[in-house]
């Protein structure tokens, strides 16, 4: 999986187990792409005191899904619906529009509720 998708996705789950501070340095580093320079200078720290909190940071949310498995899960049911769709795909006909627009829209609300 792709770093940043990582850390954003263990971020989302995991992100309110955080303290404010982490929360507001880390969310700055991954959400809105900030340097650690910046980071630094808009919190008053060093950089290397950023660093350091991010490093942290990453440790604990992956100790969390280590533990909760909640990002692999989310990603498993995912992966699922959207075999659904796939399959949906490939015995689409007029006859079966309307049970198939069921299906679809049940396996979009398990997505939103993810």
């Amino acid at each position: 999986m792709d770093k940043i998708l990582e850390q954003t996705l263990l971020f989302d789950f995991y992100g309110e187990l955080l303290t404010k501070h982490q929360k507001e340095i880390y969310e700055r580093f991954v959400s809105e792409d900030l340097s650690l320079g910046e980071i630094a200078e808009e919190a008053g720290i060093s950089r290397q005191g950023v660093h350091d909190l991010i490093r942290r940071c990453n440790q604990a949310l992956r100790g969390y899904e280590e533990k909760l498995h909640l990002v692999e899960k989310f990603l498993a049911v995912r992966e699922k619906v959207e075999r659904i769709d796939g399959i949906l795909k490939e015995y689409q006909t007029e006859d079966s529009d309307e049970w198939i627009q069921s299906i679809r829209r049940i396996a979009g609300e398990i997505i939103e509720e993810l």
